[in-house]
């Protein structure tokens, strides 16, 4: 057994099975910006022998406040987040496999990306991607940790699918509008502090532990020293949509259509193909240059036209910058890459 692990062996919980237990196990994390960031550290230093994380955007200046893998030059370089966290990762732990995926989760992806791992952890920042987690995690059985923090504010459960509520249990829908890091701020104790304790959970969990699972749904806001529980172990609501009545709505979305999402107070506009393209960002560059500035890594390309920036991946998804107009970026796709 690896001496660095000396210290968590000696803690009695874990021990010597339950390090065995974490290097054979699977776990996928969703988001690799804040809390993904936390919880991605946390798996990886602790041994867990698998980790893919998942996340479809690229580091920038702004997200150095908090997001503790990052540095000055993963957002000059304008590296995808995960990336950039696994090139981190490598470095730290060589004996644990990491899986970085440059997607966002869609209902045509989600259970492929997902349904093969024995615990999901939830990184995101998106209500839509934590029910479409939801949905897998109840019909493939696979236990999963909410998070969430904005401002100096955070919340987690763990969900066990057929034991515990669900998602949809105790947050019927997809909540619309509400406090996002865009735009009320957060600030960056409250992401390590929700993320260490799903990390907590995560390991109970993966070492078998579950007599001692948190059964609450907890909140905390640290600035003005509140802290608040629900109890939901014995909550789980028998006209639930998914876990009650296994209806998989979210994961039965059509896919037919572009994918096209405001990115909350960030002034930008993703969208997403129907149909993954298979871009030549080499080409584009070419194409591109007597147009505007470009910048171009072998995972994205940046094009700067008037006040917009356009950030191309090589699957087709673009994320227009500089406007929050799904028309304007509509038009700007049609115009730079087709319909």
């Amino acid at each position: 057994m690896d001496t660095r692990y000396s210290r968590q062996l000696l803690f009695a919980p874990i021990g010597k099975t339950g390090q065995e237990k974490l290097a054979a196990s699977r776990v996928v994390i969703v988001g690799a910006g804040a809390l993904g960031a936390v919880l991605a550290n946390h798996m990886v230093r602790a041994g867990v022998g698998y980790v893919r994380i998942i996340d479809r955007d690229f580091v920038e200046p702004s997200n150095l406040q908090r997001q503790m893998l990052y540095d000055e030059d993963d957002a000059a370089a304008h590296l995808p987040k995960a990336i950039a966290a696994a090139e981190k990762l490598r470095r730290i732990n060589s004996g644990v496999t990491i899986d970085p995926v440059i997607a966002d989760i869609i209902a045509a992806n989600a259970e492929t990306l997902l349904g093969d791992c024995d615990l999901i952890l939830d990184g995101t920042d998106n209500f839509a991607i934590r029910f479409l987690i939801n949905d897998v995690a109840v019909k493939h059985g696979i236990p999963w940790i909410y998070g969430g923090a904005v401002s100096a504010k955070g919340m987690f459960a763990a969900i066990r699918p057929h034991v515990t509520p669900c998602l949809r249990c105790f947050i019927p829908e997809p909540p619309v509008g509400g406090e996002t890091c865009d735009t009320a701020g957060v600030i960056g104790p409250i992401i390590h502090i929700v993320a260490s304790y799903q990390a907590v959970e995560a390991l109970k969990l993966l070492v078998g532990d579950e007599k001692n699972l948190n059964p609450n749904l907890e909140h905390m806001e640290i600035w003005r020293n509140m802290h608040t529980r629900m109890n939901i172990a014995n909550n789980r609501n028998p006209e639930c949509p998914t876990c009650g009545k296994g209806r998989f709505e979210f994961l039965e979305l059509s896919g037919d259509e572009d994918t096209v999402t405001s990115l909350c107070g960030r002034n930008s506009v993703q969208i997403s193909p129907a149909k993954e393209q298979r871009l030549n960002l080499e080409e584009l560059e070419k194409r591109f240059t007597p147009l505007g500035e470009v910048e171009r890594n072998k995972f994205l390309l940046r094009f700067h036209i008037g006040e917009h920036i356009l950030v191309i991946f090589p699957n087709g998804r673009v994320v227009v910058q500089g406007t929050d107009d799904i028309s304007t970026a509509r038009s700007l796709y049609a115009k730079y890459i087709g319909a």
